[in-house]
């Protein structure tokens, strides 16, 4: 049996001299490992007397416990050594004044939202609002839409489940924002001028529509207003939106809640396929509008006789599209910070009619 002296001190000093943990790896394996030599002695014990076995055992023990130890501090010592090189390179003055950061992104359709608010608000109307979930009563009905019109099909709106029995009325994802005008009209009375933007839901899908999307509704009843004052108040919105005048082309059209009804297209030209509005000679459609239909006033609550008024509407995500030059509305709600921090605006970047 070789000595445990000299197998100690063989050891201790190759631990002392190693270069690198993986050298210190090989002595490892060279000494505690399982052919290692202090496994091999160990092996030996077998053989020997008990009075042999318990000298040389615990001598063994002793050995096997001080190598490693030695073995556990010369790795510590690498590692050290490792970390203050890297601290040295990555050294940082943490008095320096730190970098700008945005504090938090706007989503574009919340900026959008803000700004389309602030220039109606500008011109007299008052922002409501009313439930995501509504009575087809007030969804529908109220809005002069018949039941046999497709709108109120299952293809076409998001109707809540009902158990069978169930007295209530129906309830559906409202479709438009229209209802809140509903139930302003029933809350105010007239003369009203109010806005109504919003989540809505539609069963649609592709690259300009998504189930859920938001909308704006404007609505101003008084004894006196006409087509004229809409065309105004259109006008002088998207002047304001796009920063720049903006002819508008009115179009018969025909929606259940209005009569007459008209298709709203604003000026804009195609320039090496990029969309400019107010300039060249072609047109856009961007919003439906209208004189508000008599039974829509009288669900409201108010006389027709002696109260008339306007409505239009449009989509919010699309207004962003367009003047934000957005591709594609799917990405509106994909959670995308990549996108985000492209389209997004600044936490503090507060719309307002005198800075755009």
């Amino acid at each position: 049996m070789i000595p445990l002296d000299t197998l100690r001190a063989r050891y201790l000093e190759g631990i002392r001299a190693a270069a690198d943990e993986a050298a210190l790896e090989e002595l490892r394996l060279a000494a505690l490992g399982k052919k290692g030599e202090v496994a091999l002695l160990m092996r030996e014990l077998g053989k020997m007397s008990p009075e042999e076995r318990q000298t040389i055992g615990k001598s063994l023990n002793e050995l096997k416990d001080e190598i490693d130890a030695l073995l556990r501090a010369r790795k510590a010592a690498f590692a050290d050594a490792a970390l203050d090189e890297r601290l040295k390179a990555e050294w940082l003055d943490v008095t320096l004044p730190g970098r700008p950061r945005r504090m938090g992104t706007i989503h574009p359709v919340s900026q959008v939202m803000e700004e389309c608010s602030a220039i109606f608000a500008d011109m007299g109307f008052r922002v409501a609002e009313g439930p995501q979930i509504e009575t087809d009563w007030y969804n529908f009905d109220a809005l002069n839409i018949a039941p046999e019109h497709p709108a109120r099909q299952e293809h076409d709106t998001f109707f809540m489940h009902r158990a069978e029995g169930d007295a209530r009325p129906p309830h559906v994802l409202r479709t438009h924002t229209s209802p809140v005008q509903i139930r302003a009209m029933l809350d105010q009375g007239a003369p009203i001028r109010v806005i109504a933007p919003g989540r809505v839901y539609r069963m649609d899908m592709d690259q300009t529509h998504t189930p859920m999307f938001h909308q704006i509704e404007g609505m101003a009843i008084d004894r006196d207003i006409s087509m004229a004052n809409l065309k105004w108040v259109l006008e002088e919105f998207f002047s304001a939106y796009f920063g720049t005048k903006v002819k508008t082309r009115f179009r018969a059209s025909h929606f259940p809640f209005t009569e007459p009804s008209a298709e709203v297209d604003i000026q804009c030209s195609w320039v090496g396929g990029q969309l400019k509005v107010g300039e060249g000679d072609g047109w856009l459609e961007v919003l439906g509008s209208g004189m508000m239909h008599p039974k829509v006033l009288q669900a409201g609550g108010i006389d027709p006789n002696e109260w008339q008024g306007f409505a239009f509407g449009m989509g919010i995500d699309r207004m962003a599209m367009l003047k934000y030059g957005i591709p594609d509305l799917r990405a509106f709600f994909e959670s995308d910070l990549r996108w985000l921090r492209h389209y997004g605006f600044g936490a503090l970047d507060a719309p307002s009619i005198h800075a755009g």
